[in-house]
């Protein structure tokens, strides 16, 4: 018992982090959860003795349980690509609490989550352990079935569509809120040229309802901005994804998470979650007091 108690100790060091290589790899964080259990028995029912390096192995194992997660759902067409958002880490406004800073390391906002649903499973698997946490690719190697010259080549393609297709973000949370707190008072004041003034020409707003609707570029992003004149809402702040959102409410709870990406001081991408079945799940429990 002292020595699977011991070995219980070692694993909890290494559980933040493999849970944020599992939620950049799955973008869900009850399957990243998962994941990580996955991790735990394997280690429980393998020769721990043996190995050296406990948390390089340990990341590699997850990634092989994502890798197989992801294939699995490809496999039974259960998620097209671009078909949902990834669930959003909801924090209060004043600052990410410790767990979060962990799982939000290097700006995981959800304008990059989207990016890697696009991926292929191996390929994101390759980008995810080698650009974010520094696995050498001859670890990837033997977890996607390549030499590792392929598996650089895997990571190499991807980095090439996230670096072409997410921007990259403001990381100053005060210039965020400023940004977001405009476009909010020019869609509740109804200002079109306004809205216009705070929106990226190439904005996009995604917005998951249960089924994803993608709508592109400012001027149309403007006319779906003026949804938020809603008299019967009304929004809190907070940070999702560790950058500047809200939660919109009605009377008998949230319904929605808006996601904000702010670069170059406009806003260049939304992302709205308003399944009722998806926040009805969330933990809004911090942002209470």
């Amino acid at each position: 018992m002292a020595e699977h108690e011991f070995l219980a100790e070692r694993f909890e060091e290494h559980r933040a982090r493999l849970r944020a290589v599992a939620y950049r790899m799955l973008g869900s964080l009850s399957e990243a959860e998962d994941a990580v259990q996955e991790a735990w028995l394997r280690l429980s029912r393998s020769d721990a003795a043996a190995v050296t390096n406990l948390g390089g192995w340990l990341t590699t194992v997850v990634g092989r349980v994502c890798l197989d997660m992801l294939r699995s759902r490809t496999s039974r067409n259960e998620q097209p690509l671009d078909a949902r958002l990834p669930d959003p880490v909801i924090s209060p406004e004043d600052g990410l609490d410790p767990e979060h800073e962990v799982l939000l390391a290097d700006s995981v906002g959800l304008a990059l989550l989207v990016v890697l649903e696009t991926l292929a499973p191996a390929e994101r698997l390759a980008f995810v352990l080698h650009d974010m946490f520094g696995v050498p690719f001859d670890d990837i190697a033997p977890v996607v079935d390549r030499s590792p010259a392929a598996a650089r080549q895997l990571a190499s393609r991807a980095r090439r569509r996230v670096r072409g297709a997410a921007p990259v973000p403001e990381t100053d949370t005060a210039r965020q809120r400023q940004v977001v707190d405009a476009f909010l008072a020019a869609a509740r004041g109804g200002d079109f040229d306004a809205l216009l003034a705070v929106l990226d020409p190439d904005v996009v707003l995604r917005a998951d309802t249960g089924a994803m609707r993608v709508v592109h570029g400012a001027t149309a992003v403007a006319g779906q901005a003026m949804l938020f004149r809603r008299p019967d809402r009304f929004a809190m702040r907070a940070l999702v994804n560790g950058t500047a959102g809200m939660i919109s409410f009605a009377a008998d709870g949230p319904v929605s998470v808006l996601g904000f990406t702010i670069s170059g001081g406009k806003i260049a991408a939304i992302d709205i979650l308003a399944d009722p079945e998806r926040l009805a799940r969330l933990d809004l429990t911090l942002l209470d007091g």
